[in-house]
């Protein structure tokens, strides 16, 4: 173990080497852009619409060239699988070895090519994939080591291009529920030796993300309808987003299920949410959503919760 004279002695001896004439290797050239931007677009609309089985289809000019994304798409549907009945645990074992194979892909793309700023905007993708997974299953330590890793790799791959909009979206996270967060929870920032956060920072970034990202806007809607709803005490403006995806998206029922929580649950409106879930069960029962039978099974469900409530 080195003493503190000698630590200190080995610090100002480092801090000398230039003086001395040592070289210091010049870093790369930074390499801005993401190589396959609009499929990995087409990509994430799919999985946002719960077109699972057409992921692997719009990945096939990704994967040839960027094994990397190919894991990290593979885990964040697998991921959006568990989101759309997340008190199941049928996809959990799936999603854990989809999601270790992407962060061990993209932690090897960053080696190989650390100058590339897509390299550790997909780094940050896999993280966030496995942050919300803890977050989800409660494990909220593991969540706060995930949310420094994703800070860290998205705010290196900003450094290398400025212009990724999408990489800001995290990082906008990251900085507005450092912020809001109950102390209980800001204990984990404290252990980790997180940075503070900054809320009016994050809400901004998160938004420019909605407004300009080219592969996570539907992600960024999803996300703020949550703070709306959560934190900001807009519940008007978390409505509009997720009618926003239902209409980008109306093949996923997700999206028609939440409308139909957020009418009952925020706007005291049962008898509205009803009528979004009959909506359902018959686009259920025609086949006119993915994951057809999950959706009538939660709608069913969610229906007969607000007639138990109703006044006899």
């Amino acid at each position: 173990m080195i003493g503190r004279r000698a630590g200190a002695a080995l610090v100002a001896g480092l801090c000398l080497l230039p003086a001395l004439g040592t070289a210091q290797p010049s870093p790369p050239p930074a390499i801005p852009g993401l190589l396959h931007r609009a499929a990995l677009g087409r990509t994430y609309d799919a999985i946002l619409n719960a077109d699972f089985h057409l992921v692997r289809t719009e990945l096939s000019p990704v994967c040839s060239d960027t094994r990397a994304w190919c894991d990290v798409m593979d885990a964040v549907s697998v991921w959006w699988q568990i989101a759309l009945d997340p008190e199941a645990r049928t996809h959990d074992e799936r999603f854990t070895r989809a999601v270790e194979r992407a962060i061990g892909a993209a932690e090897d793309w960053t080696a190989a090519e650390p100058a590339r700023a897509e390299a550790w905007f997909a780094r940050g993708a896999a993280y966030g994939a496995r942050a919300q997974w803890h977050v989800a299953r409660e494990q909220r330590l593991a969540a706060a080591r995930d949310g420094k890793r994703i800070r860290s790799a998205l705010e290196r791959a900003v450094a290398l291009d400025p212009d990724l909009d999408d990489a800001r979206f995290g990082i906008g996270m990251y900085r507005y529920y450092a912020d809001v967060a109950p102390a209980a929870l800001r204990m984990f920032r404290w252990l980790l030796l997180l940075p503070g956060g900054e809320r009016e920072a994050g809400l901004r970034e998160m938004h420019e993300a909605h407004e300009h990202g080219d592969i996570i806007r539907g992600e960024a809607a999803y996300q703020l309808h949550l703070i709306y709803l959560w934190y900001e005490n807009r519940s008007a403006d978390a409505l509009t987003l997720i009618r926003e995806l239902q209409q980008r998206h109306p093949r996923n029922p997700l999206f028609v299920l939440i409308e139909a929580r957020i009418l009952d649950v925020y706007f005291h409106d049962p008898a509205a949410s009803g009528d979004v879930l009959r909506s359902l069960i018959a686009r259920a029962d025609a086949a006119d959503v993915n994951e057809s039978a999950l959706a009538l099974r939660r709608a069913q469900t969610m229906l007969s919760a607000l007639r138990a409530r109703a006044p006899r």
